[in-house]
């Protein structure tokens, strides 16, 4: 299958699939005599796969340590567990994170409602500030 076939089937850009090859993600099919990336059907199985572990919050980093423990007939589940625990754990600071940011946000909205000139608003000014604003 060409690359456009790919992108369509998985639901992805072809510049996602060229970055995928780059990053060792996926491998380089071969190429027909015109030039053009000629994929096998496990392209899309492989494409989809990246794209959900990138959804459950797995790094292209770790996506590329998966699909090397996929393959490799010695690994065991704990050594994917591993790597899900990590993930799970950055999630966490994520989410404390996006709760402070809310929380900002909210007081910052709430703020918004004298309905001031936009020269006095304070989500415009605390978006301008130059050092971390409270």
């Amino acid at each position: 299958m060409r690359i456009g076939e790919i992108a369509a089937q998985a639901a992805v850009n072809v510049q996602t699939l060229r970055y995928y090859e780059r990053r060792g993600l996926l491998p380089p099919p071969p190429r027909r005599g015109s030039g053009y990336r000629d994929y096998d059907a496990t392209a899309t199985e492989r494409v989809r796969f990246i794209r959900h572990a990138q959804g459950l919050g797995f790094t292209l980093e770790e996506i590329g340590e998966l699909l090397a423990l996929r393959v490799d007939g010695g690994a065991a589940c704990p050594d994917v567990e591993r790597r899900a625990r990590a993930t799970i754990a950055r999630v966490d600071q994520q989410l404390v994170a996006l709760r402070r940011m809310r929380t900002v946000l909210v007081r910052l909205a709430e703020a918004c409602q004298s309905r001031a000139p936009t020269g006095a608003c304070p989500v415009l000014s605390a978006i301008e500030c130059s050092k971390p604003c409270g």
